[in-house]
């Protein structure tokens, strides 16, 4: 009995496996008519279509120059600035005409950030402050200079030193900058 129900379900299987076979076959034999007219069509658009493409422009030719640095002067020279700044004093209009033609203080010698207030005193009702620069003790007045930035005090009271710089700004230009030195604590 179940060899017959077998061979019952495999029948029908059979059937359809062939039957899917002859439909496929005849469905490509129907495909193979029509590419001969695609063909004929590909070729007669090739022949209609001409391709715009504009020529590509030549590169410009490469000439190397040769790198001489002997002659040039180097941008970081001392001897640049010196030139630069002499060229800033001469004209007459410049905040730094009047500072490169007076004599330098010994305290123009050191950064404003390396020295420290550390007291007041006044002698002869004038105020003087006293600035430690590399553990000396130095005595400066309203006039004096100090600072590396042409700093010239302008004002000395009990707590502060308060000075005019001359500093070039973003564009170049030398303007005036007020400046203060505060009095440090002892405990520093």
């Amino acid at each position: 009995m179940r060899q017959l129900l077998r061979s019952r379900a495999v029948a029908p299987r059979k059937a359809l496996g062939w039957l899917g076979l002859a439909l496929v076959g005849v469905t490509l034999t129907g495909c193979t008519g029509g590419t001969d007219e695609l063909q004929q069509w590909m070729e007669e658009q090739r022949q209609q279509t001409r391709p715009t493409v504009k020529p590509l422009t030549p590169p410009k030719s490469f000439e190397p120059q040769p790198y001489d640095t002997q002659a040039l002067v180097d941008p970081f020279s001392v001897q640049k600035l010196t030139v630069a700044l002499r060229r800033e004093a001469s004209q007459p209009s410049s905040l730094l005409a009047a500072e490169m033609k007076r004599k330098r203080e010994p305290l123009e010698a050191f950064p404003l950030d390396t020295m420290t207030m550390v007291g007041s005193v006044s002698r002869d009702n004038r105020p003087y402050a006293l600035l430690r620069v590399d553990n000396l003790l130095y005595q400066a007045r309203v006039g004096d200079y100090l600072g590396q930035n042409f700093g010239r005090i302008t004002k000395i009271s009990e707590t502060e030193i308060t000075l005019r710089e001359v500093v070039q700004d973003a564009a170049g230009e030398w303007i005036e900058r007020t400046s203060t030195l505060q009095l440090q604590e002892q405990g520093r």
